[in-house]
């Protein structure tokens, strides 16, 4: 699933093709599910004429700012992504549209032409992302429900202690919710507690301040890092979790030979090192 460094990219490439520019034409799938709260032909309608002046983002949710409301909100869910032509996507795990080099790409949701001849296309294979119209994306749902951006808006070590402490479920429950810390998934997570040599079953409240304060520094500097590349995966430092957690193999190590062990933690599954975690 995208996480914050992949649809952190996303919102760099709306403001590198479309940020400036006027939508000319928009194309939208006939989607009752991905439109959420709203139809195909009223996204349209606010789109086309106008001039996108800014793009943001806020955990796994990115907006267009228009000249004029309502803005298009988008959540890529579990495969979604922006296309541009002639451009190769970001590479998930799910690895779903893959090597599709057709235009428009297979599993379309909406399709941008721009003033300047750009187009951009966002993509939705299982159709659990969203394509929504806010008048104020960040003071309305879902956003205005979102906790804090680890990029953009880490509370202080005080602030960040004291909200974890209020909470009595696992430590890797609470970096998945995302009204804790929004755009922090899966993968992120494990990462974040194996650096942080914290094991995931722990009760968050149950962790004293320097542990906390040091799980809060490695989400600063692990998240940074994959924004930083462009959430490319290949130049992830060879260190982390993240090149060795898929699959659930048998006898998976980490790079520095230590035994990787699964479980299910909240419905999810959770690599982690037991003879690091503590």
């Amino acid at each position: 699933m995208p996480e914050l460094a992949e649809v952190e990219l996303g919102r760099t490439l709306l403001e590198r093709v479309v940020v400036g520019r006027r939508i000319t034409e928009v194309w939208c799938d006939d989607d009752d599910i991905v439109f959420d709260g709203v139809t195909p032909e009223a996204v349209r309608d606010a789109l086309t004429g106008k001039r996108a002046i800014a793009a943001h983002r806020h955990g796994k949710h990115l907006w267009l700012e228009l000249e004029a409301g309502p803005h298009p909100l988008f959540h890529f869910g579990m495969t979604g992504a922006f296309r541009l032509r002639g451009e190769a996507p970001l590479e998930l795990e799910s690895r779903i549209g893959i090597g599709d080099t057709t235009w428009p790409p297979r599993f379309a949701k909406i399709h941008l032409w721009l003033e300047d001849g750009g187009e951009i296309v966002m993509t939705n294979a299982r159709r659990l992302g969203r394509i929504r119209l806010r008048a104020s994306p960040p003071d309305e749902p879902p956003l205005a429900d979102l906790g804090f951006d680890p990029l953009l808006a880490l509370p202080s070590r005080a602030e960040f202690v004291r909200r974890a402490k209020r909470r009595k479920i696992p430590i890797k429950a609470l970096l998945l919710d995302q009204g804790f810390a929004a755009g922090v998934g899966n993968w992120l997570a494990d990462e974040i507690l194996y650096q942080s040599k914290i094991d995931p079953r722990r009760i968050a409240a149950s962790l004293d301040e320097d542990e906390l304060a040091r799980l809060r520094s490695v989400m600063r500097r692990v998240v940074k890092r994959a924004v930083a590349v462009g959430a490319d995966k290949d130049r992830f430092p060879r260190s982390w979790l993240f090149h060795h957690r898929w699959g659930k193999q048998a006898g998976a190590r980490t790079a520095r030979g230590e035994p990787i062990e699964h479980l299910e933690l909240g419905g999810r599954t959770t690599a982690w090192v037991p003879s690091v975690q503590r």
